[in-house]
């Protein structure tokens, strides 16, 4: 097997010198599952001994970034739920742990709406540049939830605490112009773009010197890295409670039920 060969719930593609990871499950919004996570956790884990990468871009396969994670779960999977959530905060740690140690430059470019993990993930990421068609989202107060994947430090630090409050408190969604104007992205593009503008800039800053920008990020990103473990672990301990208290047992109810009308 190739180093970038056996996935499924992702597309990963090698060209020349930048590595494209696709979220690709368009038919569910690109949502992410276990197994998703699992594989982004490899793939950035690889590319980061790959010498022959020197940009990741990390973007998703039709009108959607992704709208976060996959709430179906197979009930033979929860005879132990306790072990089932242990085994998924596991996942999901390992996952984030391998976009904070990552030493090449990555770029989120954000096709379309993004939800939930997609956005918290981006301020792990070097670059982030949007379509003006997306829009953010991170209703964990809806859901019952707390922050993830170091958002709760990344937010503040990006938007301002206000800002960042009514969207990891208050559940208010930010549109691409909003993202702009705040320094969560920092470039707006129209789709019509991409092909023209997009990828030849990306194509140009792979060609940068490679251990130029392997220190250079390390030195911008040296002083967050303990930081962002200690949120790490202070985030996925809450959400290991909070995956097994009532608020969240409620919460996916009223979400299955919204969803089982909606189809009426």
């Amino acid at each position: 097997m190739t180093l970038y060969a056996g996935y499924i719930e992702i597309h990963v593609e090698k060209k020349d010198t930048i590595l494209v990871i696709t979220l690709d499950k368009p038919a569910k919004r690109n949502s992410i599952n276990r197994r998703g996570y699992v594989e982004l956790g490899r793939v950035f884990r690889d590319v980061a001994t790959d010498d022959d990468v020197r940009t990741v871009v990390l973007t998703g396969k039709g009108d959607f970034f992704t709208s976060g994670n996959d709430l179906s779960v197979d009930l033979s999977e929860l005879s132990d739920i306790e072990k089932y959530v242990k085994e998924s905060n596991d996942i999901f740690k390992e996952m984030v742990g391998a976009f904070i140690d990552c030493p090449k430059l990555i770029v989120a470019l954000i096709n379309g709406p993004c939800v939930g993990v997609g956005v918290t993930l981006i301020p792990l990421c070097d670059i982030a540049w949007c379509s003006t068609t997306a829009y953010f989202y991170t209703p964990f107060t809806k859901l019952g939830i707390v922050p993830e994947a170091c958002s709760s430090y990344t937010f503040p630090l990006i938007l301002g605490r206000s800002k960042a409050n009514e969207m990891l408190l208050l559940s208010q969604k930010i549109t691409a112009q909003e993202a702009y104007q705040f320094g969560f992205v920092s470039k707006l593009y129209d789709a019509t773009a991409l092909d023209t503008e997009i990828w030849p800039s990306i194509r140009e800053i792979s060609e940068l010197p490679l251990n130029s920008l392997r220190i250079s990020k390390s030195l911008v990103r040296m002083h967050d890295r303990d930081a962002l473990y200690r949120v790490l672990h202070a985030e996925s301990e809450e959400l290991k409670k909070r995956f097994l208290s009532d608020e969240f047992a409620n919460a996916m109810m009223a979400f299955a039920t919204r969803k089982n009308n909606s189809k009426l």
